[in-house]
């Protein structure tokens, strides 16, 4: 199989990690790049990272030698560059998809910065695929359902705009399906958006195990739960193509993940599915078959790589090459059960 190549993310480094009282401290970029390629399974390796566009791993207001520096960094370490996660959220760059006027300008913008960089990593070489990942960056469904019909139809519109912008630079956007995100808590809401918005060429979904497993749970819309808790095992597979079913079209962005029924939280970051370690005894779900719902005619959807996600990982986790084995591991068997031509 020449697909899919196998990524892993640079993020968990960084979200959730600060310098207030109880956060663990940020890991460098270098120290995740080292940490991804020290792995190795059978003498296979990860093929690319999957990056964040803010600090303290990126300043998005880079100069365009700093980010060509940047990219000579991760191809040093003998890596492609895939998706980006665009700094929509208050406090990075942009703001509340569904806010007023000045919020939904700084979104946009944090929008048009990504393609930028996007463009640089582009044109130097190191990236030859992936995406550019948005939420709706409203942490929390209460504001949401104060008025759920018109909030779902500003962060529609905002979406509108943002996935123009992203063609007119030649990029698409995917939005991360998560029970923390505004109108996108569960696969109802999520689809509800993507049908809003209706540019698929420009803005599709971004899938996550860990997150979507939540989904079917109903975790935030209880009207929306697929399963009841103490369901079996054929319940379980049943609710999951029916999940997968609505969203898998518009899936252009894949995160494999474990998740073991549970939420979770740290630093700014609004509760959400908690990510664990691939072999976590804990973890609900079987990786390889769950992902085969969502992989199925990935190449039709432009897909080139899937990546890991370990969001919110302890740093002593993050930091045991044990971890990144196991993962790698996890990987390999989702690419060699479902990879592509």
């Amino acid at each position: 199989m020449s697909a899919p190549k196998l990524h892993n993310a640079m993020w968990p480094g960084l979200v959730g990690k600060g310098d207030d009282e109880g956060q663990e401290p940020p890991i460098s970029l270098e120290h995740m790049l080292d940490l991804t390629a020290a792995a190795e399974v059978d003498g296979q390796k990860f093929d690319g990272i999957d990056y964040f566009l803010f600090l303290p791993h990126t300043d998005p207001n880079a100069t365009d030698d700093d980010l060509k520096g940047i990219a000579d960094l991760i191809v040093s370490k003998g890596f492609d560059i895939g998706s980006l996660v665009a700094p929509i959220w208050p406090g990075t760059v942009g703001d509340s998809a569904m806010g007023n006027a000045e919020q939904r300008g700084k979104f946009l913008d944090a929008v048009r910065m990504a393609c930028r960089i996007a463009k640089i990593f582009n044109e130097h070489g190191a990236r030859k695929y992936g995406v550019i990942r948005i939420d709706s960056a409203e942490f929390g469904v209460e504001k949401w359902r104060e008025d759920a019909a018109a909030n779902t139809a500003q962060i529609v519109e905002t979406f509108k705009e943002a996935a123009t912008i992203a063609a007119d630079h030649g990029e698409r956007l995917a939005a991360e399906g998560e029970i923390c995100w505004a109108g996108m808590h569960s696969w109802k809401d999520m689809l509800d958006v993507l049908e809003g918005v209706g540019m698929p060429e420009a803005l599709g979904f971004q899938a996550d195990l860990a997150h979507t497993y939540l989904y079917t749970l109903g975790y935030n819309a209880p009207e929306h739960a697929l399963l009841k808790e103490g369901y079996n095992d054929e319940e379980f597979w049943a609710a999951y193509g029916q999940m997968t079913d609505k969203l898998r079209p518009w899936t252009i962005d894949f995160h494999v993940a474990q998740n073991d029924g549970e939420v979770h939280g740290a630093g700014d970051h609004d509760k959400t599915g908690k990510h664990c370690p691939a072999d976590d005894p804990n973890g609900k779900l079987d990786i390889t078959r769950c992902a085969g719902y969502w992989l199925k005619d990935a190449a039709d959807r432009g897909m080139k790589h899937i990546c890991w996600d370990g969001c919110m990982f302890p740093n002593a986790t993050l930091e045991n090459p044990a971890t990144w084995n196991t993962i790698l591991k996890a990987m390999i068997d989702v690419g060699d059960a479902h990879g592509w031509e």
